[in-house]
């Protein structure tokens, strides 16, 4: 009995580590694989580094697209796209 009561408070230690830190990071990396997934061709989106554009083109092959900007067409990674800028982009806005 006192052997487990040493090892009690390492234990919690993982358990508080795990949901405070894993647990939200594979969630989070989860909804973005959902995120990426679920585009089509005239999202609106926002790129992680800031460029705004729409969707072109999705390429399945190698998890690209094109992006349409107002100075032409870039090709990027899916996983370069900003999910929670992109959805507040996209959400329809509250009628006043």
């Amino acid at each position: 009995m006192d052997s487990i009561q040493q090892f009690l408070p390492i234990i919690a230690m993982f358990a508080v580590v795990y949901l405070f830190m894993i647990a939200p990071q594979m969630k989070k990396a989860k909804n973005e694989k959902k995120f990426a997934a679920e585009l089509k061709r005239g999202d609106k989106v926002i790129l992680k580094s800031g460029l705004h554009g729409k969707v072109a083109e999705l390429y399945d092959k190698d998890n690209s697209c094109i992006i349409e900007t107002m100075s032409g067409k870039l090709k990027y990674d899916r996983s370069a796209i900003s999910m929670e800028l992109s959805k507040s982009l996209n959400k329809p806005e509250a009628k006043s």
